[in-house]
């Protein structure tokens, strides 16, 4: 349900982040990169990434009576494509040293950029390293895999990679800057008994990766029940995610289809701190 305390609150921590990061714009323009940012946000959250909707819903309830037209909205968004991810990695490094040695939880979720019958007219990506499988849905799909880690069901890490690249390949492409005894939940796509293995040397960080029958390394009977219960929770928190997403996202370019898919993860992150 939309509310009129959580918009005000994302945009008191949107202005506050921007103020710690000592963000710098020309003061004369009408409109600040934060009102910008709270409105992109505002659009994930609750009109399924619809940013002209939002424009409207934005100018007409008097949230940002000078609101940009279409076209310079979306130019500016475009230009803080590269601040958006700086923000999500401030907030979530900041929470991370908060927490401190932590549970952390890892999962991946796709986004298709369309139906696959029409993959061969798709114009926002094209390629076979698009094509991947979603294994609990037994199905194919044409887009994009978003590698999220969570804390306290909050978003502090997350990459998007083409469909096709395998869960496993996630643990060379995030950062997991966590403190060191932190332990990393994630289900048995994520098996690489060598990955695990240089984490926990490297970064002393314990990779709780859920076993499959046929595995090498057999958990006992508490392990495994623990890491069943923490991947309830991980598919409760990214049901939340996924349920702002509309069944198609609108966009008229990779980069745009990007910016939109990132600001679902990221929108969501600040939504929980308000």
């Amino acid at each position: 349900m939309l509310s009129e305390d959580k918009i005000i609150a994302l945009y008191c921590i949107v202005d506050d982040v921007l103020a710690n990061m000592r963000h710098d714009e020309d003061p004369k323009v009408q409109v600040s990169d934060s009102e910008v940012i709270t409105t992109a946000f505002v659009s994930a959250l609750y009109f399924g990434g619809h940013l002209d909707n939002t424009r409207h819903f934005m100018k007409m309830k008097g949230y940002i009576p000078n609101m940009l037209g279409k076209s310079r909205f979306c130019r500016r968004l475009h230009r803080l494509a590269d601040f958006l991810f700086d923000m999500f990695f401030k907030l979530g490094k900041d929470l991370k040293d908060m927490a401190g040695a932590a549970t952390y939880r890892l999962d991946s979720f796709p986004v298709a950029v369309c139906d696959n019958i029409r993959i061969s007219r798709s114009k926002i990506l094209r390629g076979e390293v698009f094509r991947g499988r979603h294994a609990a849905m037994r199905r194919y799909f044409y887009g994009v895999r978003v590698q999220v880690m969570t804390w306290g069901g909050i978003p502090v890490e997350f990459c998007m990679v083409p469909g096709s690249e395998h869960d496993s390949q996630a643990l060379g492409k995030l950062p997991f800057d966590v403190a060191p005894e932190s332990c990393i939940y994630m289900d048995a796509g994520y098996t690489d008994y060598q990955s695990e293995e240089d984490l926990f040397n490297a970064e002393l960080i314990y990779a709780k990766v859920g076993r499959k029958k046929n595995s090498k390394r057999k958990d006992e009977p508490y392990e495994n029940f623990i890491k069943e219960q923490m991947r309830k929770k991980i598919e409760t928190e990214f049901s939340l995610i996924k349920a702002k997403m509309l069944r198609c996202i609108h966009a008229v370019t990779q980069q745009g289809f990007l910016i939109k898919v990132a600001l679902f993860v990221i929108s969501f992150a600040f939504y929980q701190m308000a």
